[in-house]
């Protein structure tokens, strides 16, 4: 069991897997020290030490954008809100998905988005994956939003997904028609996939919502 959080270490910690979410790179000592309002980074230095002692990051000494999380911590991380009977889950956010032509996906994790409880029925395994591209803007999705995708959900005809064709992921409207897949944009200037039987078809998740960020 790791050891509890502090209010402050819960806030800082919270701001770090925002700001990566965003941006996606860590913050330094400085911008964390800034956005808290302190004189200097000692403070945020000892928070930081506290943070990977617990096991929740991982800091490399002598480098300016150092700090990485540790991902298996954050499953255990229940954020919470004082007057607001909510718990905030972290979903982790993996690699880029293409709305547009697919694109190699690295399935790296490149930060963790913090979101109420509230919004999900059913949040096991739940990720977000990153949009590039313009296929699926009529359906309200746009380039540079975050996705979340359950892959528990049951796919159903029309439904929006994530989907591996061969090495690459997109993001786009699932149809089924005699036996054979067609993965749909949402952008006339885009021609549907049709997935044949030569390639490796895999169906990663249902997208369940999306979000954006006006910076």
């Amino acid at each position: 069991m790791k050891d509890k959080l502090t209010e402050r270490q819960k806030e800082i910690l919270n701001h770090i897997q925002n700001f990566i979410a965003e941006n996606g790179f860590p913050p330094t000592l400085r911008e964390i020290a800034s956005h808290f309002g302190l004189a200097s980074t000692f403070g945020v230095k000892r928070h930081l030490d506290a943070l990977k002692k617990k096991g929740y990051l991982k800091v490399e000494s002598f480098a300016s954008r150092a700090i990485s999380l540790n991902k298996k911590s954050f499953s255990e991380i229940e954020f919470e809100k004082s007057g607001y009977d909510s718990k905030t889950i972290s979903i982790p956010v993996v690699g880029r998905v293409a709305a547009g032509s697919p694109i190699l996906s690295e399935e790296n994790l490149e930060g963790m988005i913090a979101i109420d409880s509230n919004f999900f029925k059913h949040n096991k395994n739940c990720f977000a994956l990153k949009v590039s591209g313009d296929s699926m803007i009529n359906a309200g999705i746009f380039d540079g939003d975050l996705v979340i995708v359950s892959p528990n959900e049951k796919v159903s005809q029309h439904d929006i997904v994530v989907a591996r064709v061969d090495d690459e992921i997109t993001v786009k409207n699932y149809e089924k028609k005699d036996d054979k897949i067609f993965l749909i944009p949402q952008n006339k200037k885009y021609e549907p996939i049709t997935v044949t039987q030569k390639n490796n078809f895999y169906l990663v998740g249902k997208v369940i919502g999306v979000l954006r960020w006006f910076n």
